[in-house]
């Protein structure tokens, strides 16, 4: 049985997981990564200044890469004959390609990854990944084929799985070449999804919020959600892994505490990571609090702390990471619309419904940010609303997407931000973004 993993940080070594018998677990920063001038940390929650860090930090950290779906760690569990429950074991098997520049490496896979030897690459011929996902419909474990050398893990809820897109061709990679694509197909239980989160994402990036290039792509009679990894970059020496974790790691908090009415973040928490931790904390703060109004619009009830990210670069530079898993529980009849509730509170509401001008003024105050301002920026992003859900389904129809939760979404976007207009009591003549 494996008791160490090698933490690799854009292919460079820089520490170890250690497993004790009793199943404790320990992370030990390498002396040679510590002292580097362009060293950063693993997690916020592990710095550099310690060089060991226990079992609370180093368990949450690697729970927060794996998926939060009972049915997926259980399938995997019994794939690779480990505990579902046991993080460690877990990572062991799948940790090669994760969120962020990590990776996870048994020892005796360490030269297979950092080693001279190209390799291996599975490319996928269109058929090949039709097949793929329509495994993925029905099983949402069957993230890799069983003969797939190359594995990899995401956190969150939806059947997903990742390829790298190189030369016009898509394939499964392995040891140091990560993957470039998160495939998300429809996942049956909330009808055009795909479209829902495409649609949103567009939202986010016309209002110049940072969010991933996404697109609708078909494979035969197959669909899925591509999504760019902004957590890759394309360099002169190749592909690079870019760090970083969400805001439930970066806090050293376990993934069950992701909702702030389970004693997860709230907006304050946040806020306060970015203002301790940020390269540039106003923009941040800024982008945040727009994410907040973006998502109190939309009525985006899943943007919850892991649904956040910071970005950890060179020397330890942070920022907050794009936008991702943005998606409207407006179409969906299942979930009541008087009844839904965000991730986070809003001046002191849950509630979609019960948030208003004062609401937004009373989290103004709590955030230490001018409530006139942050009213006047959430009223530019209402009155400008229809006018960009106007735009954004006029390129998704003429993409040659035909869902009808597109046309949906629209007529309830408009809808929405004409009542998000009356809550906050904006006058018509306000400027628009």
């Amino acid at each position: 049985m494996t008791h160490q993993l090698i933490a690799l940080l854009d292919a460079q070594q820089v520490g170890e997981v250690l497993r004790d018998r009793s199943g404790k677990l320990s992370f030990r920063y390498f002396e040679q990564w510590r002292t580097l001038q362009d060293a950063y940390p693993l997690s916020l929650s592990m710095p550099l200044a310690s060089t060991e860090h226990g079992h609370a930090r180093i368990d949450a950290f690697l729970w927060g890469l794996l998926p939060d779906n009972e049915r997926i760690l259980e399938a995997w569990a019994h794939k690779f004959h480990v505990s579902q429950r046991n993080a460690f074991g877990l990572i062991a098997a799948v940790g090669e390609d994760c969120a962020g520049a990590v990776q996870f490496v048994r020892p005796e896979r360490l030269e297979a990854t950092l080693g001279q030897e190209t390799p291996k690459i599975i490319w996928l011929s269109e058929a090949d990944i039709a097949q793929r996902l329509g495994s993925l419909r029905v099983d949402r474990a069957a993230w890799r084929a069983p003969t797939d050398t190359g594995q990899f893990s995401l956190a969150g809820a939806q059947p997903k799985t990742a390829f790298l897109y190189e030369s016009g061709r898509w394939g499964v990679p392995s040891g140091r070449i990560p993957t470039t694509h998160i495939f998300k197909p429809p996942s049956g239980e909330f009808e055009g999804h795909a479209e829902n989160e495409h649609f949103c994402l567009r939202l986010a990036r016309s209002f110049e919020l940072p969010a991933p290039n996404s697109e609708i792509k078909q494979f035969e009679n197959e669909i899925a959600m591509v999504i760019e990894r902004y957590d890759r970059v394309r360099t002169e020496d190749g592909l690079r892994r870019v760090h970083q974790e969400d805001i439930c790691q970066a806090l050293g908090l376990m993934p069950t505490r992701k909702y702030e009415n389970e004693g997860g973040p709230g907006a304050g928490e946040v806020v306060e990571l970015l203002r301790t931790y940020s390269a540039d904390r106003n923009q941040d703060v800024a982008t945040f609090v727009d994410s907040l109004a973006l998502n109190w619009i939309i009525a985006g009830t899943d943007a919850h702390a892991k649904n956040y990210a910071v970005l950890i670069g060179a020397g330890g530079v942070v920022r907050l990471a794009p936008l991702y898993d943005l998606a409207s529980t407006l179409p969906y009849k299942s979930i009541d619309p008087m009844r839904a509730k965000l991730a986070m509170k809003i001046g002191g509401a849950y509630r979609i419904r019960d948030i208003g001008i004062r609401q937004w003024q009373k989290l103004a105050t709590e955030l230490r940010l001018d409530e006139e301002q942050v009213v006047a920026r959430i009223g530019a992003f209402v009155e400008a609303f229809p006018e960009h859900v106007s735009q954004i389904r006029k390129e998704m129809i003429a993409a040659g997407l035909t869902h009808p939760i597109i046309n949906d979404l629209a007529q309830r976007f408009t809808d929405r931000s004409i009542q998000c207009r009356q809550l906050l009591q904006v006058a018509s003549q306000q400027s628009s973004i």
